[in-house]
């Protein structure tokens, strides 16, 4: 078992693409998205990977997270079972001192929307936060993937 520890900020600006060492595109959909659980398809251009997570803390900061590498074309066959919008972003990687923020520019229903995000090994723990870092957005459902695929951006 795994916990993830994650904080979620939207971004001032689009300068971390300047910064960025790696651009992913990824694709991804949901075989089940309820409060309790979301289990996630993904596809990157390197890998296929399922994932499972459970309900967050309070804060939204922490919960449980498996994942499990599967090939590209067992993730394409998962991708009929999944829920009405799949998610298209671009991600890119940022170091920034001893941690790596992920931005995600999203694509299609969602696009517009850019949320970067850092996993930390504790809740407390403190890092670096870059001049185009904006509003803290952790524990914020609607910012949360499986809800973008049902609410999409363009519909706020």
């Amino acid at each position: 078992m795994a916990i993830e520890i994650e904080r979620k900020f939207l971004t001032k600006s689009d300068d971390f693409k300047k910064e960025s060492y790696k651009k992913i595109y990824i694709k991804q959909g949901f075989l089940n998205s309820q409060k309790e659980r979301t289990v996630r398809i993904r596809i990157t251009e390197e890998a296929g990977f399922i994932t499972v997570k459970g309900v967050s803390n309070s804060s939204g900061t922490s919960r449980f997270e498996w994942e499990k590498e599967i090939s590209i074309l067992e993730a394409e066959d998962l991708f009929a079972l999944c829920e009405k919008t799949i998610i298209e972003k671009n991600r890119f990687l940022i170091k920034r001192g001893a941690n790596v923020f992920e931005v995600d520019e999203f694509l299609g229903a969602n696009k517009g929307l850019v949320i970067a995000e850092i996993e930390l090994n504790h809740e407390n723990e403190s890092f670096e936060k870059p001049i185009w870092l904006g509003k803290e957005v952790t524990g914020s459902v609607k910012y949360y993937n499986s809800s973008l695929s049902k609410h999409p951006f363009a519909d706020w």
